[in-house]
């Protein structure tokens, strides 16, 4: 019998790992052997190596969201992001492969704390719930990034590397269902948590608010607005949350506005790797912000989220507009994580929720929503910038006014291709924005690495692909 262990250096290394040039992360089977849950002490360990695996997800999940989609152009040498720029994706992308891996790297190690966890000696009953709670949450979070990128994935819930090899692909609802599971499970147990725990441990460990968060998207996504309402009114309310200078939002981690976000150190960033959102939009500037993307993120009504983004005259060139995105810098910077909720989306859900029930105007309605985000934006611009407050609109317009102040607020957070999708709008955007774009691309491809070493996925392949 093989002995199992894993350290939170050796979990950090599943994100380091993705340093080589875009290729894809280390197969799951290859860590089979690597972990140890036999006492007490392994717990803390154990529990840090699933959040180090899901923060692997992260920047992949940037990438596929917003550079799939119309923010952004090819500006570098990279084979994989002009595949992005360009609209030609393929199964050989790395990026797929990176997400996939991040994916699946974060379910392998949760359901070894989930299988593992009840028989450990000495564990206190308050931790191991708390733990097993923070196992569901990352597993829900994995699974539903899997399934509204690539659709039906496998459905993975063992750490039987033998069967995990061969599992076949589930559908995209079965693994919904799964979602909803863990998401309500972890809620039931998660803490709730405090500001005054201190920010990065408040808002860098899931808490209840995060699977509130995390549940109010959920519904969203499932059209189930009366419960994306409730759920994301509930995390508004709370007293531990406030939308701070849109300055805070670009340039600070760990900001009052911030439920859950995952954190880098000087040790561990990924600095110059082919995933590091840092080096690919300001080092390399492997991509660079779209000229559409432009023209309506330093509209008036943008506001102060022009912060976004910054111009550089000497950038400028050939194809080069000159402009970068803003939100990822380095360690010494204090803005190199990556938020996974904040109070600002939420917002923008109980928005959607509302419009789509036909909610529009009054205190209730979707337009307030809207408003109280474009007053922040105008919070500290003289009166003729600011972003102009929404007296009316018809529900058709309402939802086209949710879509533009997700662009404003959301940018380059991973939102874009993902929202398109869901709202049936990607034909009709893309197709305007890129003569390369198909329906195909409304998923993305199962990585062809995966379907080689997987039998039960050979022929399982996304249409178009």
């Amino acid at each position: 019998m093989n002995k199992y262990h894993i350290s939170l250096v050796m979990a950090m290394g599943l994100w380091l790992s993705s340093c080589r040039e875009v290729l894809e992360p280390r197969p799951i089977d290859i860590l089979a052997d690597q972990f140890v849950l036999n006492q007490a002490s392994d717990v803390a360990t154990v529990r840090l190596g699933a959040y180090a695996a899901f923060r692997g997800t992260a920047a992949p999940k940037v990438i596929v969201g917003d550079f799939t989609a119309d923010y952004i152009q090819h500006n570098g040498t990279f084979t994989d992001y002009q595949e992005l720029g360009n609209k030609q994706i393929t199964s050989a992308n790395g990026v797929a492969g990176a997400l996939w891996g991040g994916v699946f790297n974060t379910i392998y190690v949760c359901n070894f704390l989930l299988e593992k966890l009840p028989s450990v000696p000495g564990v206190r009953e308050a931790q191991r719930k708390t733990v097993t709670a923070e196992a569901r949450f990352l597993r829900g979070m994995a699974n539903f990034i899997g399934a509204t990128t690539f659709g039906g994935i496998p459905n993975v819930t063992s750490t039987d590397i033998d069967v995990n090899k061969t599992v076949s692909k589930a559908s995209k609802e079965t693994i919904m269902e799964s979602v909803l599971a863990d998401f309500q499970a972890a809620l039931t147990d998660l803490p709730e948590g405090s500001p005054t725990d201190g920010r990065p441990v408040f808002a860098g460990y899931a808490t209840k608010n995060a699977a509130r968060a995390a549940l109010a998207r959920f519904y969203l996504y499932q059209k189930n607005w009366a419960q994306a309402e409730a759920l994301a009114t509930t995390v508004i309310n709370s007293t531990a949350y406030e939308l701070v200078n849109y300055s805070d939002v670009v340039s600070e981690d760990f900001n009052n506005e911030s439920i859950f976000e995952v954190g880098y150190t000087a040790s561990d960033d990924p600095g110059t790797s082919a995933f590091g959102l840092n080096n690919l939009l300001v080092g390399r500037r492997e991509v660079i912000p779209s000229n559409q993307f432009i023209t309506q993120i330093i509209s008036r009504d943008a506001g102060e989220r022009e912060a976004t983004v910054d111009f550089d005259f000497n950038e400028q060139g050939g194809g080069d507009n000159g402009w970068s995105v803003r939100k990822y810098g380095t360690p010494d910077e204090d803005n190199n994580n990556i938020v996974i909720f904040r109070l600002g989306e939420m917002y923008l859900i109980r928005a959607e929720a509302r419009a789509q029930q036909g909610r529009i105007t009054g205190t209730s309605g979707a337009l307030n929503d809207l408003n109280i985000l474009r007053t922040r934006a105008g919070k500290n611009s003289a009166a003729a910038d600011k972003p102009t407050l929404l007296t009316t609109a018809t529900q058709a317009e309402a939802l086209l006014l949710v879509e533009r102040e997700r662009l404003y607020e959301l940018a380059f957070e991973g939102h874009r291709w993902y929202d398109l999708v869901r709202t049936g709008r990607a034909q009709v955007v893309m197709s305007a924005f890129s003569p390369n774009w198909t329906s195909k691309y409304e998923l993305w491809p199962i990585p062809q690495t995966e379907i080689q070493r997987n039998p039960s996925l050979v022929g399982q392949q996304n249409p178009g692909y």
